[in-house]
């Protein structure tokens, strides 16, 4: 079902069949770059890239052909655009590894099997995104609060947070300002129904109104 439309040597690869697989492999980028673009931020040239890079790879693998030294030097040329390259967000990675897929397989000449994977990656991510399945819980918070070093804060936090939260945990602490200063990081889950200025407005008034930052798990901001 999934036979490769190339012959078993690519030696003689006819014009034709190779545009056909650079044909499917630049529609499926673009339906991919769409697909990233209604389910996440992103920039033109994020799109762009994802539209076109199944393209060059498909080409690249052609191009190899089963030469072990050609395959050595391509893989050297891709860690240099790797490490030149600015980290991206986890569904950006996913989506580039996506499109990695699409050029080997339209470069095997397996295009059947790549529109099969590529139908079900779309399903898959609109399903997961505009649903609530395998959302993480809404009332995890990361509380980072700032304290001055002579503070008790177990003694002096522990009610405000058994009054406003289910479940707390210090996971982090440091020094700050010469060691005058505590910054504490906690993993924290909200109760139902209470509010997180009232939260903060308490903490503020206990640790004598220095910093206090309230965010969703992994926000790179800091207090």
């Amino acid at each position: 079902m999934f036979n490769s439309i190339f012959d078993s040597s690519t030696a003689g690869l006819e014009i034709s069949t190779a545009l056909i697989a650079a044909a499917v492999a630049l529609v499926l980028g673009i339906a991919l770059a769409i697909t990233h673009a209604k389910t996440s931020q992103t920039t033109k040239s994020m799109m762009v890239t994802l539209a076109v890079l199944p393209v060059l790879v498909m080409a690249v693998m052609i191009m190899i052909n089963g030469n072990l030294g050609t395959s050595i030097a391509i893989l050297g040329a891709f860690s240099l655009i790797r490490f030149r390259s600015i980290a991206g967000h986890a569904k950006d990675l996913m989506a580039v590894f996506a499109t990695m897929m699409i050029g080997l397989a339209c470069g095997m000449g397996h295009i059947l099997f790549a529109t099969v994977v590529m139908a079900i990656y779309i399903v898959a991510t609109l399903l997961f995104t505009y649903t609530h399945f395998l959302e993480p819980d809404p009332r995890e918070r990361v509380l980072k609060i700032v304290i001055p070093e002579d503070m008790d804060y177990e003694d002096v936090l522990t009610d405000t947070f058994k009054k406003y939260t289910s479940r707390h945990h210090l996971v982090r602490m440091k020094t700050m300002n010469m060691g005058s200063l505590y910054k504490l990081t906690y993993d924290v889950k909200m109760k139902h129904g209470v509010k997180e200025k009232d939260f903060l407005d308490e903490i503020r008034t206990k640790n004598m109104n220095l910093k206090v930052l309230l965010s969703e798990p992994y926000c790179e901001e800091e207090v």
